[in-house]
Order: C-alpha cells, then structure tokens, then sequence
C-alpha cells in the first residue's frame, strides 16, 4: 500500500520531530510512490538509482519542508528535479559516445580525391592566391611563414587568401 497525501504529511512531520520509526516508513512509503513516479520516466534499470537519490534528498533536506503545505508535491519536485540531472548526465554521456563512435579515420581514397577536387578548384584561381590558400589554410603555416616563403608581405598573403577563398565560394555556389 502506498501511503495517501494525509498520512505521508502525518509521517513527514513525525520524522522532523525526531520519530526515527515514522522516518524509516516515510523513507518505505515514499519509495514505493517513487517507484511508481519513475517507471513511466526512465527505463527499468535506472528506477532503483534514481529512488534511492531522491530519498537521499528527501532525508537531507527534511528541515526544508513546510508541514503547512502538502507533501507530494514537494517530493515530486525533488523528484523532478533528480530526474532531470539524471537526464542530463545520460545524454552527455551519449552524446559523448556518438560523437567517439562517429569519429572515423579518412581512408586514402577519401584524401585523394579531396586533393584532386582541391586541385580543379585552385585552377581558377591565380597562383598566388592558390599558394597563399594552400599554405596558410592547408599546411597550417602563418601569415608571417608563409610571406616569408613566398617573398610576398603579410599583407598580400591576407589579400591573397581573401580574394581567393572569395572566388573559390562562387565557384562552389555556381556548382550546386
């Protein structure tokens, strides 16, 4: 049986007046409602977890509850609020997992052919503007490595990657 609104304020007030026996049946009966609370909210293997957080809350915050006001509800928002830190922590967790399982290596066919769609496209662009690209945003060098490379200043290199990437994103829009 689980207990009604009554008897589970009755119990709440006992417990914070010190009655250790009225402490364990809240303890019994609240969790028997919170069982009940969860099974529709989680699956069946995170129930036990979830109850036994929520009873723990339950027991350190006992000062907080006002015998004034009715119980369920006041249970039912730490409950609320432990099942959505139990969401959350599940879906990061998954998350995290997806995004470690999707991360594939590319194949060297896959590096090939972007290095030859890379190669049709730099054929309409200058040779500076190509190099300037390529060394800067491909390679990984600096401005300032790449200017002294290529003889060229810091600045042509920004004018350069800009003119060019500017180009190369018309080229690709006109494509689609």
């Amino acid at each position: 049986m689980i207990a009604d609104e009554p008897t589970f304020a009755r119990l709440m007030a006992a417990t914070q007046s010190g009655d250790k026996v009225a402490g364990n049946v809240l303890l019994s009966e609240a969790g028997l409602w919170l069982e009940r609370y969860f099974r529709r909210r989680v699956p069946p293997h995170s129930i036990d977890d979830l109850v036994q957080d929520v009873l723990i809350a339950l027991y350190t915050k006992r000062a907080t509850y006002d015998p004034e006001r009715p119980f369920l509800p006041w249970l039912a928002a730490i409950a609320r609020y432990r099942w959505v830190d139990h969401l959350r922590k599940v879906y990061k967790h998954e998350s995290k997992e997806l995004l470690d399982d999707d991360a594939s290596e590319d194949s060297e066919e896959e590096v090939i052919l972007a290095r030859v769609s890379l190669d049709r496209l730099f054929a309409h662009l200058p040779d500076k503007q190509a190099e300037a690209i390529e060394m800067v945003k491909i390679a990984g060098l600096s401005v300032r490595e790449a200017a002294e490379k290529t003889g060229q200043s810091e600045s042509l290199i920004k004018v350069n990657i800009h003119r060019g990437l500017k180009k190369l994103a018309t080229l690709v829009e006109k494509a689609e």
